[in-house]
Formats: structure tokens, C-alpha cells, sequence
């Protein structure tokens, strides 16, 4: 097991207990490769991505790459956007659901492996939505977390930057402009959010941030 993994799980300041239990649960089917990817301990089979451990203010997940291909007979899987396509979350607030969902987690980690086995791909739906940049397409493949954060913004947000970005002309300034607002996707804010916490016009920022010294 990574050092790194060890230390992700045992510096954790949130839901620590929660995803150790997570961890065991399956590590412990030696089913998969754990792996340290995108600063979250990863599971992989033959190279593909099969889940995430994670851990927000309110819950920690168990994140499903391709969740949408699960049979969800227990009504257990979430969305982590309102616009995702793929990725499929279970949210856990105490040791006892973990427990009493064992069963079902690792049923459901057996029938994500089976489905790479098949070869089955995710079908995405793209009469609704906005074309993504190219660059904007190899950061989510890139970097899953990153393309939970945006997913998980509201469409308006995400008109928001996609305009911006597909605003420029060069590759290499739409993929600048991606860099320079990751933080604030990551942070869940829009482009035009207050991110200073001094606007007068919340959320929107009314350049309060201009005289902050």
C-alpha cells in the first residue's frame, strides 16, 4: 500500500473512521489496484478506474467512475451533479450504514469490474448540453475530481465558464484560462462569484476585492 494513501486516510480531519472502514471493505476483496490519483486514494482494475474514496463537509463517498452502468436495485447510487454522465456516488455519514451496506458495496464493486470485463462504455447525452473545449475534455479525463467540481455546478455557472473559455481563439489560452479558474470550479464558485466575501451583491462580486488591502 502507498505511504501516500496511508497518509491521506490518517491525516483526514473529516470522516476519518468512515473511510478507513470504506478502505478495508475494498482492499480487502483483492479485487483491485489502490493507487494515489489526483491527491485521493484510487481503485483500479487492469489500469481502469473503477472508484474513489472521498470526503466533503457533510458526508464522506464512495465515487463510481462509470456508476450509471450499475444496476442500482438498491437505490443507493447519487449523482454528484445534477449533469453527470457517468460518475455515480454513495454517501456515508457513520460507520453503522457502511456496515450495514457491506454487502451491497461490494456487490457493486464485483458487477463495476464485470462490466470493464464486457467492455461496456457509458453513453453520454449530448443534445442538452454545451460543447466542451477540447482542453476542458482532457482536464476532466486528466483529473476526475476536477469534472465532479464542475459537474456539480449549476448550469448557469457552467454556461458561464465554458463561454470564457471557448472564448479564445488559441489552444493554449483556453487551456490557460481552464489553470487560472480551477481553484474557484474546485471551490464551487462561477466565474462571477464573490470569492472575497466582502460583495454587497452576494453571490455576485461587485469589485469589493479591488479595495481590500
Amino acid at each position: 500500500m502507498s505511504k501516500a494513501i496511508d497518509t491521506f486516510f490518517n491525516q483526514a480531519k473529516k470522516w476519518q473512521d468512515e473511510m478507513k472502514l470504506l478502505r478495508s471493505i475494498v482492499v480487502n476483496l483483492k479485487l483491485l489496484s489502490e493507487e494515489y490519483k489526483w491527491r485521493q486514494p484510487c481503485y483500479t482494475y487492469k489500469g481502469k478506474n473503477i472508484l474513489m474514496i472521498s470526503a466533503f463537509n457533510s458526508n464522506c463517498v464512495l465515487s463510481f467512475f462509470k456508476g450509471t452502468l450499475l444496476n442500482d436495485k438498491h437505490n443507493m447510487l447519487r449523482k454528484p451533479g445534477e449533469n453527470s454522465q457517468s460518475s455515480m456516488v454513495i454517501r456515508f455519514e457513520d460507520t453503522q450504514k457502511i456496515l450495514d451496506s457491506k454487502n451491497i458495496i461490494e456487490a457493486y464493486i464485483k458487477e463495476a469490474i464485470e462490466n470493464e470485463n464486457k467492455g461496456l462504455k457509458v453513453s453520454f447525452d449530448k443534445s442538452n448540453t454545451i460543447s466542451l473545449p477540447e482542453e476542458l475534455e482532457t482536464k476532466f479525463q486528466n483529473e476526475p475530481i476536477f469534472q465532479k467540481a464542475f459537474e456539480a455546478l449549476s448550469p448557469g455557472r457552467q454556461r458561464g465558464y465554458l463561454l470564457h473559455f471557448s472564448g479564445a481563439k488559441q489552444s493554449q489560452t483556453r487551456q490557460s484560462r481552464i489553470e487560472k479558474y480551477a481553484p474557484r470550479i474546485l471551490d464551487g464558485k462561477g466565474i462571477n462569484d464573490c470569492v472575497c466575501g466582502h460583495s454587497k451583491k452576494m453571490p455576485n462580486c461587485d469589485g469589493s476585492h479591488k479595495f481590500l488591502k
